[in-house]
């Protein structure tokens, strides 16, 4: 059975699962990754699921506002171990309801060209491919979606 959290980026379980996303990123990301990296610090996420079974962190997910209407989907991860058992979608649904909740009508997101694995997901869960935005513009690796709430 599992468990879910809504906490904050001071959460010990979220930052730990954040630290095995990092590694994942730095190997899947390349030379890249410190493009990729300056964008996803964990300071000042104010919104961050956490996924449980049995006292241990299985998966976890958060939302950063981008504006008046948006919020962008972050930190998005499931260790390798845990992986197409659901979670992932249980973190993004949960991250949905929260968005909707606080009163954002769209959430959006990046994701890269070498993680199949998250476009799928994105996809599987109604996502839809928009131009690159922001400082994702110009980057020819990374993958942008969004979904109206």
């Amino acid at each position: 059975m599992s468990t879910i959290i809504k906490t904050n980026s001071e959460n010990k379980a979220f930052q730990q699962l954040v630290i095995e996303l990092d590694k994942e990123l730095a190997i899947r990301d390349g030379d890249e990754h410190a493009f990729y990296d300056q964008f996803n610090k964990i300071t000042t996420i104010k919104h961050v699921i956490v996924v449980f079974e049995k006292e241990i962190a299985v998966g976890c997910g958060a939302l950063k506002e981008y504006d008046a209407n948006t919020m962008e989907i972050k930190r998005m991860y499931v260790p390798i171990h845990k992986r197409g058992q659901g979670i992932a979608s249980m973190v993004l649904q949960e991250l949905e309801r929260w968005a909707k909740e606080l009163g954002y009508s769209k959430c959006i997101l990046e994701t890269g060209v070498n993680q199949p694995e998250a476009i799928g997901l994105y996809k599987k869960n109604r996502y839809t491919i928009i131009p690159n935005y922001a400082q994702y513009a110009e980057m020819e690796n990374s993958v942008c979606f969004e979904k109206v709430l």
